[in-house]
């Protein structure tokens, strides 16, 4: 994830995320025939906007918020509440624990009780582990509903980067299986989970099992975290801890860094490594192991300059383009579409009558 660094420096490209993960959140407002239009003007998102991609600290602060308005950490998605705290409790009740095995077993002891819709375990297989999140009644009626799916987005980005912390490093995840069809901001999950997201529909009527797999020596890893550190983990929490960029990604955020810096050139891994100085092998070795790519990555950081400039500047699409590397500006169109389902110049367009609009 990248930030601004001081006010006179050139700005940084914001992490943006897909409004998919949005609607899903509210699906518990819609249940309760609760209107979110506040929420959403308080944090600057149009959710009727499903192309767009939202500023990720937007996304933190409506999950904030909706926690609040609802006094209950699960969004309304759930047969009782999560009332506020459950996360700084689970956090606590961790702390203490030898190792990262413990840690999980008490954390789906403590969601046993507060989270009972939703059975968390871990369990190990010829060197492999699995976390294991399964429906203990249905969550929907239909499998592929937003709430449903945001349910399972959103309690294994918890666990995971609730892991990520506690033992002070990155765990990558090698595989997720998630009990859904691939929803529409799929495109978004090698850079939330593993590039190895798979999908297993659940049965209509039946419920669904998350699976991620990662190796099992990780479970062994010594808690690091005490009472001190955790005090500055809790601040923004949960929103903050659960957005959706993970935590244990420093060699993503190495390369995008350098990747950015290059640009309108366009870096080649091998280029990368020499500026790292580590060989290609190690880099898509760290990449791979934090669940990414170098093409991901490549592509992730395009695609959020050009929205942030098609939105905020005048500046010509076949500028942009250029700007970003592109020696051919068909190419950017095709991009463009793939990322947005529409051409630069009717976003830019679409962008500047909500501009028009709201002044």
């Amino acid at each position: 994830m990248l930030h601004r660094t001081n006010p006179d420096s050139p700005a940084r490209t914001q992490a943006t995320v897909a409004m998919g993960f949005v609607t899903g959140m509210l699906a518990g407002l819609a249940r309760r025939q609760i209107d979110p239009l506040p929420l959403l003007r308080a944090t600057y998102i149009d959710i009727a906007d499903t192309a767009s991609r939202i500023p990720i600290e937007r996304y933190a602060a409506l999950y904030n918020r909706l926690n609040h308005q609802l006094d209950d950490e699960g969004f309304g998605l759930f047969a009782q509440p999560m009332r506020l705290g459950s996360f700084e409790f689970l956090c606590r009740g961790c702390l203490s624990a030898p190792t990262l095995a413990e840690a999980l077993s008490r954390a789906s002891r403590f969601l046993h009780v507060v989270l009972p819709d939703l059975a968390v375990s871990v369990r190990r297989a010829q060197g492999r582990a699995e976390l294991v999140i399964a429906e203990t009644r249905k969550l929907a009626d239909n499998p592929d509903d937003p709430g449903r799916i945001f349910a399972f987005e959103w309690l294994l980005r918890l666990l995971h980067g609730l892991s990520c912390w506690l033992a002070g490093r990155g765990i990558g995840l090698d595989s997720v299986i998630f009990p859904y069809r691939r929803p529409a901001h799929s495109a978004d999950y090698p850079l939330i989970f593993t590039e190895d997201s798979r999908f297993a529909p659940t049965v209509p009527g039946g419920v669904g099992t998350l699976i991620a797999s990662f190796n099992a020596n990780l479970l062994e890893l010594p808690i690091r975290r005490d009472e001190a550190a955790l005090s500055t983990f809790l601040d923004g929490a949960p929103g903050k801890i659960t957005t959706l960029y993970r935590r244990d990604r420093e060699m993503v955020i190495r390369v995008r860094d350098l990747l950015r810096a290059a640009l309108p050139d366009t870096l080649s891994l091998d280029q990368i490594a020499d500026r790292l100085y580590l060989s290609p092998r190690t880099i898509h070795r760290r990449l791979e192991e934090e669940g990414s790519s170098f093409r991901g990555i490549k592509d992730a950081l395009r695609r959020d300059m050009a929205l942030a400039r098609l939105t905020k500047t005048s500046d010509p699409i076949t500028k942009v383009a250029s700007d970003l590397g592109y020696a051919d500006t068909s190419a950017f169109y095709r991009a463009f579409v793939e990322w947005t389902g529409m051409a630069p110049v009717h976003y830019r367009r679409k962008w500047a009558g909500k501009s028009a609009g709201a002044n």
